[in-house]
C-alpha cells in the first residue's frame, strides 16, 4: 500500500515533469521566464531558512544566482541533449537514494540528515549509472559533447555528478536542521519547497 506521503510525490511529478520538460525542450524566453521563476522562489525560500544568519544568506544568494546563470548557459549554449543528461543524473540520484534507502535501510550516514543511509548512497551510485548508460544509449547520439567522451570519463562524470547531487542535497539538509525546519517549502506537495527538489541540481550545474 502507497503511503500519502509517496502519493502527494507521484502526483506532483506527474504534473512537475511535463511542464519543466516543456519549457526546457522550448527553450528561449520560455525558459528564461520558467528558470527565473524558480529562481525568485528558491531564493525566497533561502532567505525564510536563514534569516537569521545574514552572509550565509547572501552568500547563498549569490550561489542561487550563479546557478541561475549556469543554468541558462548549458541549456542555451552547450545544447539541450547535455542539459537533459545532467537532469536525468540528477533525478535518478534521489531516485536510487530514496528507493534503496527505504528498502535496505541499515547504518545512517550522518546526523546532518538523519534519512540518509549508506545504502542510499549506493542507490543514488547505481541508479545514476544506469540512467546514464540508457540515456546515451537513445539520446547520446544527438549531442557531440556525450558522443566524443571516452567511456570512463563518461562513467566518471557520471559518479561526479551523483556526487554533487548528493553533496547538495546534504548541504540544504544541514541548512534545514539548522533552522529547525523540515522543508524549505510547501509548494510542492510530497517534496516540499522548490529548494528541495531542485538541491542537487542548483550544485550540478555550475560546476558541469
Amino acid at each position: 500500500m502507497i503511503n500519502k506521503e509517496l502519493q502527494k510525490r507521484i502526483l506532483s511529478s506527474i504534473i512537475l515533469i511535463p511542464l519543466s520538460l516543456f519549457f526546457i525542450i522550448v527553450g528561449s524566453i520560455p525558459f528564461i521566464f520558467y528558470i527565473t521563476l524558480i529562481f525568485f522562489v528558491m531564493s525566497f525560500e533561502w532567505i525564510k531558512m536563514t534569516k537569521k544568519r545574514e552572509l550565509i544568506q547572501i552568500l547563498g544568494l549569490f550561489f542561487l544566482l550563479f546557478s541561475f546563470y549556469a543554468t541558462f548557459y548549458i541549456r542555451q549554449y552547450i545544447g539541450l541533449n547535455f542539459f537533459l543528461f545532467l537532469i536525468i543524473i540528477c533525478i535518478f540520484t534521489d531516485i536510487g537514494g530514496y528507493l534503496f534507502g527505504k528498502t535496505f535501510k541499515g547504518p545512517k550516514l550522518t546526523s546532518v540528515s538523519p534519512n540518509k543511509t549508506y545504502s542510499g548512497v549506493i542507490g543514488s551510485f547505481l541508479f545514476s549509472l544506469i540512467s546514464g548508460f540508457l540515456y546515451i544509449q537513445y539520446f547520446g547520439q544527438k549531442s557531440k559533447i556525450i558522443l566524443n567522451m571516452d567511456p570512463l570519463f563518461f562513467i566518471l562524470l557520471i559518479l561526479f555528478v551523483s556526487l554533487t547531487s548528493q553533496i547538495g542535497d546534504l548541504t540544504i539538509s544541514y541548512f534545514k536542521r539548522k533552522a529547525k525546519l523540515k522543508d524549505t517549502g510547501k509548494i510542492l506537495p510530497g517534496h516540499g519547497g522548490i529548494l528541495d527538489r531542485l538541491d542537487g541540481l542548483i550544485f550540478v550545474l555550475p560546476i558541469s
